[in-house]
């Protein structure tokens, strides 16, 4: 089904993305990477999905305990002669960050990045990992 793409529905969707409070004064959609965050025994796991942005166009800083990722998807080149009937694709600038425990090692802090997904790991220091204790009967 071919969609037509006219002044009435751009204009629609204009007003719909700036009362929804997405607009970019530039006129693009924000867009903010979706993020997981695990705990697992001995480290916190960041992951943030990243697609269509470059490795190098990424930036993670430390700073008073707040984990800041933040970075740019560039929009490609426009083709002349291209005659798009529907755009939903966002690009621009974003940034995440995130409070962390006292306890990550933050001089440890590890990052990579592969297929579109960035992982961020953030080392426990000993006294927050999970200790046992055996009981002892008597």
């Amino acid at each position: 089904m071919l969609v037509r793409f006219n002044q009435a529905n751009s204009f629609d969707r204009l007003l719909d993305n700036f009362f929804r409070g997405d607009m970019q004064p530039n006129g693009f959609s924000y867009w903010t990477p979706a993020v997981d965050i695990a705990e697992q025994e001995n480290e916190y796991v960041v992951k943030a999905e990243l697609p269509g942005v470059s490795k190098d166009d990424v930036k993670i800083t430390v700073e008073s305990n707040i984990l800041t990722i933040h970075g740019e998807k560039k929009q490609e080149a426009t083709v002349k002669g291209d005659n798009y009937q529907r755009v939903e694709r966002s690009y621009g600038s974003f940034q995440r960050s995130f409070k962390l425990p006292e306890t990550v090692k933050t001089e440890k802090i590890d990052a990579s990045y592969k297929d579109g997904v960035l992982t961020i790991t953030l080392p426990k220091a000993e006294e927050a990992k999970p200790k046992q204790i055996e009981v002892k009967v008597k």
